[in-house]
């Protein structure tokens, strides 16, 4: 796999098995995270191939400096991975201001950045893939307690559906893909924002390295929406089938003419 990858969130979770998946299979792969201990440990079990960087993803002029650097490292980026993500244990009536913002920077704003500032490059050669990680509560809002986080994803679905859109007119070689796990066991519960459960003790869940094959693959094929276990379009599919109803045929009836 002769590309350069940019991996964010890498420090752990998704992004940390991600990367060390994508170096074992000969890729260059810059990995990015706020935590530079955890960044180096990562970077050392991906081998010489590994270039970490240290920045915040929600800090746009951060976003600019590993997409400078990245060309100025290896020449070019082929794959974009916004991975940077966090979840929240708190009610939908008990949420603040607070919480909405910090969903949305951290779940939103550090994916758009990506998008951004990396497309440039992309349209420069003509060619390039940038792969959204978002969520299956970002399709189906079950989890309460993840209330404003199961919005962001929803947020950032959509973002990523209308990127697509408008830049496939230009340049149909551009891609903009969305992978959806569901539980996964990673520390992100523990993580979460005002804490929570430990995503290991959940049940139905995947390792983060069935995840990592997932987007491996995607990497591959270029699709645009893939989920990351079996039965999960059912599910969804299912979901959406019962929800809405069309209005009665009199109410959307033409008025009787004069």
């Amino acid at each position: 796999m002769d590309i350069v990858v940019v991996v964010t969130g890498a420090s752990t979770g998704i992004g940390a098995v991600l990367a060390e998946q994508l170096a074992r299979e000969g890729a260059s792969v810059v990995l990015v995270a706020r935590r530079a201990e955890a960044l180096q440990e990562v970077a050392g079990r991906c081998g010489a191939t590994a270039v970490p960087m240290v920045a915040d993803m929600t800090v746009r002029a951060d976003v600019t400096r590993v997409v400078q650097d990245t060309i100025a490292h290896f020449g070019h980026i082929d794959v974009w991975v916004n991975n940077v993500g966090q979840g929240i244990t708190r009610l939908p009536t008990e949420l603040t201001d607070e919480d909405i913002d910090e969903m949305v920077r951290i779940n939103v704003k550090s994916a758009l950045y990506g998008m951004q500032e990396v497309l440039p490059h992309f349209r420069a050669r003509g060619r390039g893939h940038v792969i959204n990680i978002s969520s299956m509560l970002g399709r189906i809002p079950f989890a309460l307690y993840r209330s404003a986080y199961n919005g962001a994803k929803h947020f950032l679905n959509a973002l990523t559906a209308n990127f697509r859109e408008e830049v496939k007119q230009t340049h149909p070689d551009i891609q903009f893909s969305l992978v959806s796990p569901g539980v996964v066991y990673t520390e992100f519960g523990l993580r979460a924002r005002h804490g929570g459960t430990d995503s290991r003790t959940l049940p139905q869940g995947q390792p983060p390295e069935a995840v990592a094959d997932v987007i491996v693959s995607v990497i591959r094929s270029r699709k645009p929406d893939v989920y990351t276990r079996a039965g999960a379009r059912q599910m969804v599919l299912d979901y959406f089938g019962h929800l809405g109803e069309d209005p009665e045929a009199s109410i959307t009836a033409a008025p009787p003419a004069d």
